[in-house]
């Protein structure tokens, strides 16, 4: 029997994936405001996701999902900006993490512009 296709759960497992190379970062200036951000960014994505379950509203949802959207998207920058400076972390450390994001980014995309569409019609 296949596993049901879970997007909390992928969003969770992406943040712990952030928290665990954010651990590998450099304890200097650089290490610490990346990290810090990449922390705050992963990690929203996944509570908003979970908000954006009970949410009060159609609206309410859209907005969370929104949300999700805009922090995966952050992430995915810090993500690239660390890959771009070679000394802070191996690029294989990276790729993993940055393909993930992107997948995550492609799909909520699409849920926002399908949401946007639906309303129109």
């Amino acid at each position: 029997m296949e596993k049901k296709y879970d997007l909390e759960d992928r969003l969770v497992t992406f943040a712990v994936s952030i928290l665990n190379l954010v651990e590998k970062l450099p304890n200097n200036p650089i290490g610490k405001h990346l990290g810090n951000q990449l922390i705050r960014s992963s990690t929203s994505s996944a509570l908003n996701y979970g908000e954006s379950q009970a949410a009060e509203s159609s609206n309410d949802f859209d907005h969370k999902i929104k949300i999700v959207l805009k922090e995966l998207r952050e992430t995915q920058i810090n993500l690239r900006i660390i890959l771009g400076k070679a000394d802070l972390i191996s690029e294989s450390e990276i790729l993993g993490s940055l393909k993930e994001c992107s997948e995550l980014v492609a799909i909520f995309t699409s849920t926002v512009k399908k949401r946007k569409t639906s309303k129109l019609s």
